[in-house]
């Protein structure tokens, strides 16, 4: 019996070490089943991505500016160091009955450009600048002379619109952005409606769409006529431009919430909807939308500062068409902020004037 007790003892031995190999075994399978889950994850989130990105690229529109060669090299260069972004962004409207200057933006389809603005961000990607631009603003339109700032449209399209905001604020433009605004309209039903803080109340004139001070829900025709309205303001296109860029501020917020971003059929929804309503110039793909985005992640974007270019007062020109005369002083103070990324102190500086 006392020969068999070692033999015992190493049956103990081999029994304990199975079972320590045996949970060693079922915690690897673990951490490998575990670690196959982050790569399907991981794997798929990319695969996502991708196609989001192809889907936006082959539903939205791409316009080629194809600037002359004279035209380019009169363009303002930009130092290669400067990783600030300046995007014209625009909004075209097929149905409008209410603007003049009917115009083909790429030399192909009529679109008419009454809105538009300048968005500038800084080289720190700490926030976005959104500055309205009167469409009626008397400015110098290279080739043309003094006109109407949206009259550059009907003269050469959208290139020429670029050239004639560089020359004006002697910086040049990246990326240009244009979005018709229909797309409001599918933007904000896409969205499920869309909350701003409406200032005026009023309503859209030729509709029974009343719009009370406060919040207000957009949604479907109600969000179109609410940017687009003009004629129930005493300060017409400055509360237009406001109004329109109240509904951006929303629409982005609303987004880019985690309630979107999460829901992958609601963001193929999004794009499905809303990609053949905008234009963007062809080096501004979904890839480059992308990368921007994430750099901007931090951006709070119901406090983006957002404001209209101020003017120094209405005028008529000499063939007798009423004009907003632009403030040589506001031209040369933002021209130098562009320049120097500094739009932050000027703002401070300048604080815009309540609208």
């Amino acid at each position: 019996m006392k020969h068999d007790e070692p033999q015992e003892i190493v049956f103990a031995s081999r029994s304990a070490r199975n079972v320590v190999e045996r949970k060693k075994k079922r915690t690897r399978n673990v951490l490998v089943a575990v670690v196959a889950a982050l790569l399907i994850c991981v794997l798929g989130a990319g695969y996502f991505v991708f196609d989001l990105q192809r889907q936006f690229n082959s539903k939205s529109n791409s316009l080629a500016l194809g600037f002359s060669d004279a035209d380019q090299e009169a363009r303002p260069v930009k130092d290669p160091d400067d990783k600030s972004m300046n995007i014209l962004m625009l909004g075209v409207d097929h149905a409008a009955d209410d603007s003049d200057g009917s115009a083909a933006l790429n030399g192909a389809v009529e679109q008419r450009s009454d809105s538009m603005m300048l968005v500038h961000i800084p080289e720190d990607r700490s926030q976005v600048y959104v500055m309205s631009m009167v469409r009626d603003m008397y400015v110098d339109i290279p080739g043309y002379g003094k006109n109407k700032l949206n009259a550059a449209v009907s003269y050469g399209g959208v290139p020429l619109l670029m050239r004639t905001v560089e020359g004006l604020f002697e910086t040049k433009i990246d990326h240009v952005a244009m979005v018709d605004f229909e797309g409001f309209k599918e933007l904000s039903t896409a969205l499920g409606g869309v909350t701003v803080d409406n200032d005026i109340p009023f309503t859209a004139h030729d509709t029974d769409y009343f719009y009370p001070a406060g919040n207000v829900n957009l949604e479907g025709d109600r969000a179109l006529r609410f940017v687009r309205e003009r004629k129930s303001f005493s300060n017409g296109d400055y509360q237009r431009v406001a109004n329109q860029r109240k509904f951006i501020a929303a629409a982005a917020n609303k987004l880019l919430s985690s309630d979107t971003l999460t829901n992958p059929v609601k963001l193929y929804d999004i794009v499905d909807t809303v990609s053949p309503y905008l234009t963007f110039d062809e080096d501004f793909d979904a890839a480059t939308l992308v990368g921007l985005g994430m750099q901007l992640k931090n951006v709070d974007t119901q406090n983006m500062a957002m404001f209209t270019m101020p003017t120094a007062g209405t005028s008529v020109s000499a063939d007798g068409q009423s004009i907003e005369l632009p403030s040589e002083l506001a031209v040369a103070q933002i021209g130098e902020a562009l320049q120097t990324d500094t739009m932050a102190q000027y703002l401070k500086e300048n604080p815009p004037e309540t609208e």
